[in-house]
């Protein structure tokens, strides 16, 4: 499933639109907040969810990679009376600023904020002329030096899985072509490319770029892996009882999370046609539903809700079994370091 956050809201949507908390009462539900809780939230942004959380009794930590949303989230610290905490920090890292005693929940928005989408100079949107940046943290490779230095297959492969791009190799030929020539500056120079290698059609409900920005911007920060690392640091962080919930938008991402409860829940694998896998103690047993969609109404008001999925589950007194990325079967990709140049 792709959702249009490449470019923003649609241009059917009439434009970007701000932040708006997705499946905040959902959300809540599940992470169910109180006073003498410490809620840990991964994905600050905005500061929706944590907001709500605030309101409802509980004390925040809350993290981002982003340095302009630690920033933009100073005077909502300052009111809070010492109940949130602010972190500059990748949520992989949570365990590290969770305290001793152990979290009573932790929430995740696996998703681009729309503040970033929003600021051209980001380059997360090709609906607006900005650097071809991409990059959540600021800092690191960007989108630019992908696509500027990455091998024509290390690109087939990244817009073909990471975007689920059809269309990937007809992409990367002719973005080799037109490097050779001239290096990719802006989000309008990729944009306008990849328009006129594969025009878009009448019937077409996404613009051209959307899988090949989609796909940059998860490889650049490397969001597949950040969540498998965010979700094996919350079973460390958690205390018996505490809730993990995890609020989706791609298929990739939502896969990953349900492959975790699934190998968390304690139940033995195998088939008729493969050996029995022995069960063990589950670390995770589910809250409600399997999996939570928005409502129609939600996704009515709030288009960024239309592919979000949430996942949760309570945190067991059985120990961790340790992080078994395999468990994932994430593709091998280039490198990030080696095209920083």
């Amino acid at each position: 499933m792709v959702t249009d956050q490449g470019g923003g809201t649609s241009e059917a949507d009439g434009g970007p639109v701000r932040h708006i908390p997705v499946l905040l009462k959902e959300v809540l539900a599940a992470l169910d907040p109180a006073p003498g809780k410490i809620i840990l939230d991964g994905t600050f942004g905005a500061g929706g969810y944590a907001s709500a959380i605030l309101d409802a009794g509980a004390d925040v930590v809350a993290l981002d990679r982003d340095p302009t949303a630690i920033a933009a989230g100073q005077s909502m610290m300052h009111a809070s009376g010492g109940r949130l905490k602010l972190v500059h920090s990748r949520f992989s890292d949570l365990a590290e600023h969770a305290p001793a005693q152990g979290l009573d929940g932790v929430v995740l928005d696996i998703g681009v904020s729309s503040m970033q989408i929003d600021e051209a100079e980001r380059g997360f949107s090709f609906q607006k002329k900005g650097p071809l940046d991409m990059r959540m943290s600021a800092a690191g490779v960007s989108a630019a030096d992908v696509v500027n230095r990455a091998k024509v297959s290390d690109l087939i492969r990244i817009f073909g899985f990471l975007g689920e791009e059809k269309q990937a190799g007809r992409i990367a030929r002719a973005i080799e072509k037109r490097r050779a020539e001239t290096p990719f500056e802006t989000t309008r120079d990729l944009a306008n490319l990849i328009e006129t290698v594969t025009p878009r059609k009448a019937k077409d409900k996404i613009h051209p770029a959307t899988r090949v920005f989609q796909a940059l911007r998860i490889f650049v920060n490397d969001e597949l892996g950040e969540l498998a690392h965010a979700l094996f640091a919350a079973e460390r962080a958690l205390k018996p009882g505490g809730r993990l919930v995890v609020v989706t938008f791609h298929s990739l991402e939502d896969r990953i999370v349900k492959t975790f409860f699934q190998d968390r829940s304690g139940k033995a694998g195998g088939s008729r046609h493969l050996p029995l896998v022995t069960a063990r103690a589950a670390t995770f047993t589910p809250v409600g539903k399997p999996m939570v969609a928005a409502s129609e109404e939600e996704a009515s008001r709030n288009p960024r809700a239309r592919s979000a999925k949430l996942r949760a589950g309570v945190r067991t007194e059985a120990p961790s079994p340790g992080a078994d990325l395999s468990i994932f079967n994430l593709p091998e990709l280039a490198s990030l370091a080696r095209l920083g140049g």
